[in-house]
């Protein structure tokens, strides 16, 4: 394949262009910094910006979609600038440019509405029930690609949830500087069930929708390890491999919602620098099940995890140090 990789800056997104450059794939990567990535041809470029993103899908024949703007606040312009429309120029550019697979990169986030989700399928995007500028956002860049999808253009949207790593700023990392700070309470008892998944799979999980997107193409499948641990064990985990002390203290997940409403926000108003210590989708996303029947994501894929979370969490601890 020739492909473009959006998003190599992160986690996901750079592990995933090297696992295409491994394989034997010709593989460029649209970013804004230089990705440091052996093996790739780079764009420095926006999505925001037409000419960097057509001069990206150039002579490709397949794009992997994760680069987004994924804060848990600031101004809902700044969302619908990168996720919606970046990814509406995106699709655009691939469409004229002769791209004929589009793997759309999403998120679990896009279909919760705030209740448990326990067991359940891919559920469609729902961007009028979604909660949070980045799961709205999100939900209309899914709901836009995927309405692309045509002979010729194949379109696969991937949610991947909760994925982890070493390495991983977005979200290991924040836990861990939570943790040490003392910021980092369990809401109600921390017992909510979620899935998570390990990048390794993930990646896997992206390789195949690229390779199999005249099968799956039109469909959305949300991505996991198929293993959920509670909230509590997730995070004693992830600071048991940073080496930090677990989380004990205990906040009423119904407070923690109205506190996060107000926070938020504050530090929308504001413009405040750091991210804020809770938010009404982060309240929900820390007190609620959510857990993937991924019986159809492995049947159409032909994917399966090979990294279990035990295993995970070991090769996490190893990343940093331990």
């Amino acid at each position: 394949m020739r492909v473009l990789v959006t998003g190599a800056s992160g986690m996901l997104g750079r592990e995933t262009a090297r696992a295409f450059a491994r394989r034997g794939d010709d593989v460029r990567v649209l970013q804004r910094r230089p990705s440091g990535i052996d093996g790739v041809s780079e764009v420095l470029g926006s999505l925001t910006d037409p000419a960097s993103v057509r001069a990206a899908v150039a002579d490709v024949d397949t794009v992997v979609h994760l680069a987004a703007k994924v804060s848990i606040t600031g101004p809902h312009p700044e969302y619908v600038a990168v996720n919606v429309e970046g990814t509406r120029t995106l699709v655009e550019e691939a469409r004229g440019a002769g791209v004929s697979r589009f793997v759309m990169v999403s998120s679990p986030s896009v279909a919760h509405a705030g209740a448990a989700l326990v067991g359940e399928g891919t559920g469609p995007a729902d961007p009028s029930s979604a909660h949070g500028s980045y799961a709205i956002t999100k939900g209309q860049a899914e709901l836009l690609a995927l309405a692309a999808d045509a002979p010729g253009f194949a379109v696969v949207a991937i949610r991947p949830h909760i994925v982890l790593g070493p390495g991983d700023t977005q979200l290991v990392q924040r836990i861990a500087d939570r943790a040490r700070a003392g910021r980092l309470p369990l809401l109600d008892d921390g017992t909510a069930l979620i899935d998570t998944t390990y990048v390794d799979n993930a990646v896997d999980a992206l390789l195949a929708a690229a390779d199999r997107a005249e099968v799956a193409h039109g469909q959305a499948f949300v991505v996991t390890n198929g293993e959920p641990r509670t909230v509590a064990e997730v995070f004693a985990r992830i600071c048991q491999a940073a080496g930090v002390a677990a989380p004990t203290r205990r906040v009423p997940s119904a407070a923690a919602k109205v506190a996060g409403s107000l926070v938020e926000r504050v530090w929308t108003w504001g413009r405040l620098p750091d991210e804020p210590p809770m938010t009404r989708f982060l309240a929900e996303q820390l007190s609620t099940a959510h857990w993937f029947d991924q019986r159809r994501t492995r049947e159409v894929l032909q994917w399966a995890p090979r990294v279990p979370l035990d295993e995970g969490f070991r090769r996490l601890a190893a990343g940093f140090g331990r």
